[in-house]
């Protein structure tokens, strides 16, 4: 039943006997045989009552469910009818968070096209790399961001075509090859296990990854966490940091408003915490994605302007520290919605809001899936005990062509890579990355509980916190802080915060080092590259 003649990502999908185990249990799940994700959440937006609401907003343009068909339509037709793409083909999409960008996702996806996206900040090099995985035949390009993919188009010429949008004035332009077309395009006829996306993992851990979603995971994604926990309305307007080019992002940001009929504005400036909290007044925003230090540096600027439309608070990227989630809420009284998810996943997996939510824990596991802490030979361990995740449901890992598949799937369970503990009601709690358990003198050390205790310290403005060798004691634990204007890195500071830390978690896991530096290593989505702390 598949549409797509290019069998490419097809035929460098992991071994069978490497696919994590997908189960469907709930009557949502139940998703049929054939299905095209962009032609279920746009084309039926106007059967479901949404065609003549606001979709994509931005300074510039609202672009209702029905007016944003139409230009998906001319895209779509713009890639296979004057570029011959063919269902399979991959397309590179570049450029940042945009109404632009957003309608020439849905548009690859809809012909039955594998969407490409990548971050606006990687360089030639980088989508060179990129290039080479994914072998892409066609590129959609923000004009502004043109150069770094001209110059790897050179090294790798097997990209052959690049269209550019936000270029009003050439005839090359997105814009004016789609005012030619007719805007009525009909969804490949995809089997629901065709490919939609390849998204690259974040690189917090080295060279990225190629995971590789179909369309029935983009849609079992959407009956999950969304359905279950976010709980989203057509009422409600949603902003946000995360890139699209991420899924975090391009769940929170495009396709899961769409599930719901909502809407999702984008601005026409890169986000601040001043700028995010006066626009989210601004707009109204009433749903908010991005990471625990962002919400952490826009709490005194909520505080100040107050944030009275704002409902719902996503966290998720990386660990919050339960300091982070009480400063929110001391700020705006809004309990933070924690998740953990992940880009071989899709999205979240692990959450809990409202009045399910359990202080220091990340929540439960989101109905669809199925979650346990496991030893290193894959057997559940005792509640309470240190253990690794391992996680099964509606969607999972399958590389693109990568060794690395073995080590995420293990006997049908997906493996995140994230230490946990589970207690007796059901709730996991976070310990660290499992390569970044700290193990000192025989005891475990969560880096991120000892972030969180340095973060309740009015000197801290962020840290990171890894485990260094050590002769005696295998490791010891050591931070590296950045203090907030008008404190100084001496070392009485140095003694202020081991002591607070002794004061404020069991004293054995206590920084015996501390480093003071201006700025963290983190990645464009703003994770903390605890592995770049590591090698300094």
């Amino acid at each position: 039943m598949s549409a797509q003649t290019d069998r490419f990502v097809h035929d460098r999908l992991p071994p069978r006997n490497q696919w994590p185990r997908m189960h469907y249990d709930l009557p949502e799940l139940q998703l049929p045989a054939q299905l095209n994700a962009i032609g279920e959440l746009l084309d039926k937006a106007a059967a479901k009552g949404f065609g003549d609401r606001p979709l994509l907003r931005s300074p510039r343009v609202t672009l209702t469910y029905a007016q944003a068909r139409e230009r998906v339509d001319r895209i779509a037709q713009v890639l296979t009818q004057d570029l011959g793409l063919v269902p399979g083909n991959r397309v590179l999409l570049r450029g940042g968070n945009s109404v632009g960008m957003a309608l020439a996702w849905l548009a690859v996806v809809k012909a039955g096209l594998v969407a490409v996206a990548t971050m606006p900040l990687l360089r030639a090099r980088e989508l060179g790399d990129i290039i080479d995985k994914a072998q892409p035949v066609a590129a959609i390009c923000d004009a502004k961001l043109l150069d770094e993919l001209e110059q790897a188009q050179k090294e790798h010429p097997s990209l052959q075509t690049i269209l550019r949008y936000n270029a009003p004035d050439d005839p090359r332009d997105l814009g004016a090859l789609c005012a030619t077309k007719a805007g009525h395009f009909t969804p490949c006829p995809t089997a629901a296990d065709d490919i939609a996306l390849m998204a690259f993992t974040s690189g917090t851990t080295g060279k990225p990854k190629a995971a590789v979603h179909s369309h029935r995971d983009v849609m079992a994604a959407c009956e999950a966490w969304p359905r279950h926990v976010l709980k989203a309305t057509p009422d409600d307007i949603v902003m946000g940091s995360p890139p699209l080019a991420f899924t975090f992002g391009l769940g929170g940001l495009l396709v899961f408003p769409m599930w719901a009929g909502a809407s999702v504005y984008f601005p026409d400036i890169p986000y601040t915490p001043e700028a995010m909290a006066k626009l989210i007044n601004e707009v109204g925003a009433t749903i908010c994605y991005t990471a625990p230090t962002f919400y952490r540096q826009m709490a005194p600027f909520a505080r100040t302007h107050g944030l009275p439309t704002l409902r719902i608070c996503v966290s998720a990227g990386e660990g919050l520290p339960d300091a982070t989630r009480q400063l929110w809420k001391d700020a705006t009284g809004i309990e933070m919605l924690d998740g953990i998810g992940a880009t071989e996943m899709f999205h979240i997996f692990i959450s809990s809001a409202g009045n399910e939510v359990r202080r220091g824990a990340i929540g439960k596991v989101v109905p669809g899936y199925t979650a346990k802490v496991v030893d290193d030979a894959g057997n559940e361990v005792p509640r309470g005990t240190i253990g690794k995740l391992a996680v099964t449901g509606p969607t999972g890992c399958r590389y693109l062509d990568d060794a690395r598949q073995a080590n995420y799937v293990k006997d049908g369970w997906n493996y995140p890579g994230d230490a946990f503990t589970q207690d007796a009601d059901g709730y996991f709690f976070y310990q660290a990355r499992a390569d970044d358990m700290i193990i000192t003198a025989g005891y475990n050390v969560g880096g991120p509980e000892v972030e969180d205790a340095l973060l309740r310290h009015p000197a801290v403005a962020e840290c990171g916190v890894v485990g260094k060798p050590d002769e005696e004691r295998g490791m010891i634990v050591k931070a590296y802080c950045v203090l907030k204007p008008g404190h100084d890195g001496d070392a009485a500071m140095v003694k202020a915060l081991q002591d607070h830390v002794k004061a404020t978690i069991a004293p054995f896991k206590y920084p015996r080092e501390i480093e003071f530096v201006n700025q963290l290593p983190r990645t464009e989505t703003g994770k903390l590259q605890r592995f770049r702390l590591r090698q300094a």
